[in-house]
């Protein structure tokens, strides 16, 4: 029970979706971007203002002084306030002396704030002085001069109240600008998220129908953006299930054709000796019994075939190979080892050159053998299997093996590599119809081929091609 709400928020942030992420994302960016701006802008007007506030009392104060041609205040009293009224009519001013005592200063209008500074710059201290004033808010400017050849100090003052108004309002205005835009970004990116979210939706609603019906029809795609590339990579794979999901049907389908016949005549084999075993039925004579037993073991031997290839085949299309460095040559003899112990009274010339290639051994061994078995079973008694091995001269190698069977029908060349296809002459010879076939997979497998033709003995000729290099 204690992680019971760490599990509610986890599932309140899950249920989130992307669109209002992005609609989120973009709303922070663009408050965090008007802040910063406008930040920026106030800070910069809030030092200008009063950097413009301290320039205007330096220059009304500096004016004033200059309208009389000299720094030094006038002995009479009078024609230095008047003097000093007009120059400086919209601030407040006086003069002190190094005592910090009033020497002039206008009747009726309140005298700016002075203090320690003021008086340092009338004792000659400082030339000139700023400083604010926290108990009246005032900008308090101090300039030393001279009062009938004694230190002074002109002080004039201005209050803040009127720049901060100015301030504050240039504040508000930037947090309704602020706002304004944070919505405008709110409302666009719903807008972007929208629109550029479409065909993750669609391919979204397209994986969704996927999973719920098996339906492998392509999306639409609109566009030539990362998200229609995706969109199509998605078909792609689409298109490569559909066809792993026909190609095992197919292979379902006639693997069960296959299986049929042998298993067919198993059973009636089976039922007709075991009538014969039954109390008051015709017995069969030893040698009928002897040739349903050849029958059945002849077909336990195309059953096991058949179900070897069978397993070959998908472990072929399913497993994860192993790849090494593999010699061609020894691969090749090792089939040729196996191939002889089976192939009676038939010959094998052969002839080869050193090649190394990158692959799988076990899955190349397979396919050499599968093309000796075949030239094996269609060679006439006491015939000769050729085997060459050497540089086509394009980067890959070709092993040829040609036997002086029959040959290949023209109608035949086509299908030759079909799975459980099988040729006239072939349907009375024992095999499955798959040995071709897991040569062609194990050689387009290891990004080569392999082609049916007539030898020039007459007979089959099988090349394969594989790429690598001479050893």
């Amino acid at each position: 029970m204690m992680f019971a709400p760490q599990q509610q928020e986890s599932g309140r942030r899950q249920r989130v979706s992307l669109r209002s992420r992005v609609t989120l994302l973009a709303a922070i960016c663009v408050a965090g971007a008007v802040a910063l701006v406008s930040l920026g802008a106030y800070l910069t007007v809030q030092q200008n203002l009063y950097e413009q506030v301290d320039q205007n009392l330096r220059d009304r104060a500096t004016n004033a002084l200059n309208l009389r041609n000299i720094q030094d205040v006038d002995d009479n009293p009078a024609t230095s306030v008047s003097a000093l009224i007009v120059a400086l009519s919209d601030v407040k001013f006086t003069v002190i002396d190094g005592f910090g005592r009033q020497v002039i200063s206008p009747s009726g209008v309140m005298a700016p704030p002075y203090d320690t500074p003021e008086r340092a710059v009338a004792q000659g201290v400082h030339t000139e002085w700023f400083r604010t004033d926290p108990r009246t808010d005032t900008r308090v400017y101090s300039l030393r001069v001279t009062l009938g050849g004694q230190p002074a100090a002109l002080v004039v003052g201005q209050r803040l109240a009127p720049t901060k108004q100015l301030l504050n309002d240039l504040a508000l205005v930037l947090v309704l600008i602020s706002g304004a835009g944070v919505v405008v970004a709110a409302l666009a990116g719903t807008a972007v998220a929208r629109t550029g979210l479409r065909p993750v939706e669609r391919l979204t609603r397209a994986t969704e129908r996927v999973a719920r019906t098996g339906d492998l029809r392509p999306i639409q795609v609109s566009g030539d953006d990362e998200l229609a590339r995706l969109t199509h990579s998605f078909n792609t794979m689409l298109g490569a299930v559909s066809d792993a999901r026909d190609r095992q049907r197919s292979l379902v389908a006639d693997a069960g054709h296959e299986l049929r016949t042998p298993l067919t005549s198993l059973r009636t084999n089976l039922e007709l000796l075991m009538a014969s075993e039954a109390p008051g039925a015709p017995k069969l004579s030893d040698e009928d019994k002897s040739e349903i037993q050849d029958d059945l073991r002849g077909q336990l031997d195309e059953l096991t075939t058949l179900i070897g290839d069978l397993v070959e085949l998908a472990r072929e299309e399913g497993a994860q190979a192993v790849w090494e460095p593999v010699e061609l040559n020894d691969v090749v003899e090792q089939a040729l080892d196996r191939a002889r112990r089976r192939a009676g009274d038939i010959e094998f010339d052969v002839a080869m050159q050193r090649w190394r290639l990158i692959g799988d051994a076990g899955a190349l061994e397979r396919a050499v053998l599968n093309l000796l078995d075949n030239a094996v079973k269609f060679s006439p008694p006491n015939g000769i299997v050729r085997v060459r091995l050497g540089s086509a001269g394009d980067g890959f190698a070709v092993l040829e093996v040609a036997d002086q069977g029959p040959g290949i029908a023209d109608e035949d060349l086509p299908r030759v590599f079909d799975r459980f296809y099988r040729s006239q002459e072939a349907r009375t010879l024992p095999g499955s119809g798959l040995g071709l076939a897991i040569v062609q997979q194990a050689a387009l497998r290891h990004g080569g081929e392999v082609l049916a033709g007539r030898s020039p003995e007459g007979g089959a000729l099988f090349s394969l091609r594989l790429p690598g290099m001479p050893g």
